[in-house]
């Protein structure tokens, strides 16, 4: 996948890893840049600072409706959609007795916005002769995330869709990256930390916390290479093999390391 040239649709960017992607992409050459977020303010003051190709547009991921306008107008604008990144997240910092909305929530925001958008862009992509898609799963849709159940099993569910739409359009020339990063310098990571989150603390503790820069410079070789797992930290290829070697050698050390951060069921019930 060459950035260079490209029309780029990029969801949660009015911050984090979704701005830095924006300024990057921009910086590679993209032809096209739209980039979209619920926070309109945020993300149209990304784009003004980008400048050159991009273009922004507030954007609920979860409205279908809205995600299959956004598509059209850029297929009717520039004829074609290369790269979709579904960055789009956020955070519970809760365990089983998060409300009925949140778990919902969760669920639209990293599975279902990721549904709504393949099906907007695919049939373009397919009748275009390929495209790519990027997905933000986080090391969370491969390990787990003490401390955030809702958080864990939709990027798991993220991780399965983006493997599904992978194998079932590779003869359609469609390409699928998966970004799985740990800690990175963001407000969500940020602002749980100052809150006193276990589950921000169990993720600052398992590994060196990353530059959005640094995040930024991994999505860009993966997809050069055309990488399926996208892994800013290399540990996560690790620690997902031993999870797959031993799971439950893996289970007691996460078990430990979330007793360290207070994340464990003893944890929730103090905090509750």
């Amino acid at each position: 996948m060459d950035v260079a040239g490209s029309v780029i649709v990029l969801t949660g960017a009015g911050s984090g890893i979704g701005a830095e992607l924006g300024r990057r992409f921009a910086a590679a050459g993209a032809a096209q840049l739209v980039l979209t977020d619920l926070d309109g303010d945020a993300v149209r003051a990304v784009a003004g600072q980008i400048g050159g190709p991009a273009r922004a547009e507030q954007l609920d991921v979860t409205d279908e409706a809205a995600v299959h306008g956004c598509v059209r107008r850029v297929l009717d604008e520039h004829g074609r959609i290369d790269l979709f990144c579904s960055n789009a997240g956020l955070a519970t910092g809760a365990g089983l007795a998060a409300e009925e909305q949140l778990w919902q929530r969760a669920w639209q925001v990293h599975v279902l916005a990721h549904v709504y958008a393949a099906r907007a862009v695919l049939p373009a992509m397919v009748a275009a002769g390929g495209g790519y898609l990027l997905h933000t799963a986080s090391a969370a849709g491969l390990l787990s995330a003490p401390g955030d159940a809702p958080y864990t099993v939709t990027k798991h569910a993220a991780v399965a869709l983006a493997e599904w739409i992978a194998y079932t359009y590779a003869a359609a020339n469609v390409r699928v990256s998966v970004l799985c990063p740990m800690g990175v310098d963001t407000p969500l990571l940020m602002a749980g930390l100052q809150a006193g989150e276990p589950g921000a603390r169990a993720v600052a503790a398992s590994g060196e916390v990353l530059s959005v820069s640094r995040v930024a410079d991994a999505v860009l070789r993966g997809l050069a290479e055309e990488s399926f797992l996208i892994l800013p930290h290399p540990q996560v290829g690790k620690f997902w093999a031993g999870k797959a070697a031993d799971v439950d050698r893996w289970l007691a050390g996460m078990a430990e390391l979330s007793k360290q951060a207070g994340a464990d069921a003893t944890g929730e019930e103090r905090n509750a």
